[in-house]
């Protein structure tokens, strides 16, 4: 059985490229200069109580904003929490998107059942990834962990331990979700983000 009882989700930071506007799923950009004081004002706010664990995609704007809030602490990358490969619209706008795939837009935006992301990872195999790193994360001695990693992987770990769906625009660039967990089951607990006016991409 886990050890785990606390689990802090943190979205990366802000990153070059535009990432407040532009879709880097599968991309490699870095944290930006704004996106670095970020996460030291995140690493601020986490310092009571701690963790005894850090964990991160591998991706830069991942594993980096993971060793700001760490301190330097080592970070153990987890190959299987890169966030989904958006596939042709990798590094679009979502006005560049609308205008290039006008109605697998509007079916993404509505929830289409099927949908899936043009040339994409298959919404599927994206799930069973994060389930399978979510396994190993459980499996790891430690009583609180900090985990760092993208949009669509930390809602869909939310949804995999609690069964519930997070709003849809969380969470934002530098948000922090905290989970805990009694004897029988995983519930939300502090929930944080950085003020409203950032944008959802991922």
């Amino acid at each position: 059985m886990s050890t785990l009882r606390r689990l802090i989700l943190v979205r990366h930071g802000q990153t070059d490229g535009d990432s407040g506007t532009r879709y880097h799923g599968s991309a490699d950009v870095d944290l930006s200069p704004s996106g670095v004081e970020q996460m030291k004002r995140v690493r601020h706010s986490l310092r009571e109580p701690g963790f005894e664990l850090v964990v991160a995609s591998p991706l830069r704007r991942a594993w980096k904003s993971a060793w700001l809030i760490g301190e330097g602490a080592p970070v153990r990358l987890e190959d299987r929490f890169r966030e989904i490969h958006f596939g042709r619209w990798e590094g679009l706008s979502a006005p560049e998107i609308e205008a290039s795939d006008p109605i697998l837009y509007r079916d993404w935006k509505e929830g289409a059942p099927g949908f899936e992301y043009p040339s994409g990872e298959p919404r599927a195999q994206f799930h069973e990834r994060i389930k399978r790193g979510l396994a190993s994360l459980l499996g790891l001695p430690a009583n609180s962990a900090l985990v760092v990693a993208h949009k669509g992987v930390i809602r869909t770990i939310v949804e995999f331990l609690t069964d519930a769906a997070l709003d849809r625009e969380l969470p934002l660039l530098g948000g922090v979700i905290e989970l805990t967990r009694d004897e029988e089951k995983w519930f939300l607990g502090r929930r944080s983000s950085n003020p409203p006016g950032l944008d959802a991409a991922a």
